[in-house]
């Protein structure tokens, strides 16, 4: 399933509009080019990825040509090019929560939903996402409970010491 599908397409309602032009505000008019990140944060926020539709609109909104938006959303892997999943799963995998289990919890996490993560181990392509668009993960670098691990955030919410063999429990939690 084409995840885009599940998200509505991008359009600068009037309330992105106006945290744009707010965020805009903060910078000297040669130098609005710095508002980049705060946009992209935005439109992340409210699409779950940034389209080549957005960035373009975030470029005309800051006088930048596009290719020069799109190298901030390429280059910074906390910023999605690609709709994550409805419910996305970060699975922290730095050192204390690698020794913890944390490829273990991802590997079961794909298996009880179906996901193939062959093709999105790279920082381009770092979201997996399972066929029926519901469902998505990837790994993340250190979410900050390293005596805790493994850890994992699901969308915005924060999960600890998650032993591989409590997947399907957390999973349970998401199915609506």
């Amino acid at each position: 399933m084409d995840t885009a599908t599940t998200f509505p397409p991008f359009a600068a309602s009037a309330e992105i509009e106006a945290q744009a032009d707010e965020r805009i505000s903060h910078y000297p008019d040669d130098q609005k080019r710095s508002a980049v990140l705060p946009l992209l944060h935005i439109i992340q926020h409210n699409f779950g990825f940034i389209s080549k539709e957005a960035t373009e609109w975030v470029a005309q909104k800051l006088g930048l040509e596009p290719m020069q938006v799109y190298e901030v959303v390429s280059f910074y892997p906390g910023l999605r090019e690609y709709a994550p999943g409805k419910f996305h799963f970060r699975v922290c995998r730095t050192l204390s929560c690698a020794m913890a289990g944390s490829a273990e919890l991802m590997e079961r996490i794909c298996e009880l939903t179906g996901i193939d993560r062959s093709n999105s181990d790279s920082h381009h392509h770092p979201i997996a996402v399972s066929p029926c668009g519901k469902w998505s993960v990837e790994f993340a670098e250190c979410l900050a409970s390293c005596g805790t691990g493994p850890v994992c955030l699901v969308n915005d919410d924060f999960h600890e010491a998650v032993a591989p063999e409590k997947a399907e429990e957390l999973l349970n939690r998401y199915k609506a």
